[in-house]
């Protein structure tokens, strides 16, 4: 089995306190936290996103490859905090509608969809995540400012 490319998003902080400039590839998008403005997409909703974002192009990838006459699909994504523990989702559900095929054909479909998708796979199963740290200290005062800082007040 070959390496799989990987992939990068990254992001940065801006001057509004609780918003975030990410990256990913060319495209450029703004972010809020929890106690941020609130204008801007949470990070919770990117993750309800992307599992979204896979469904869909899985689910109408497989439907092209087999034939099917999928004519439209819809997914709606939502999670529930745990209330005992703030560090997780208690549950991730995915509610998909699916428009021009048989119950039988759109059961095979999501079968497909939930067997191929690393993201939803990764959620439901769990993965490796790693946490990697560099820090850039402040500057440190030069000399002449030490000898300032200590001078006090000018005596004129």
């Amino acid at each position: 089995m070959t390496a799989s490319p990987i992939v990068t998003v990254s992001g940065r902080t801006t001057d509004v306190q609780g918003r975030f400039l990410v990256s990913a590839g060319t495209n450029h998008f703004v972010t809020d936290s929890r106690g941020g403005p609130d204008e801007a997409v949470q990070a919770g909703e990117l993750l309800l996103s992307s599992l979204a974002s896979c469904a869909l192009g899985n689910i109408q990838t497989h439907a092209r490859e087999r034939g099917a006459d999928l004519a439209r699909a819809a997914v709606t994504v939502s999670f529930e905090r745990d209330p005992d523990d703030a560090t997780r989702y208690r549950r991730i559900r995915l509610d998909i509608h699916l428009e021009g095929v048989r119950a039988a054909e759109g059961r095979e479909l999501v079968r497909l969809f939930t067997s191929s998708c690393p993201i939803y796979n990764t959620l439901r199963r769990g993965g490796t995540t790693e946490v990697a740290l560099t820090t850039t200290p402040p500057p440190t005062p030069s000399a002449t400012d030490n000898d300032r800082d200590r001078s006090g007040p000018s005596q004129d």
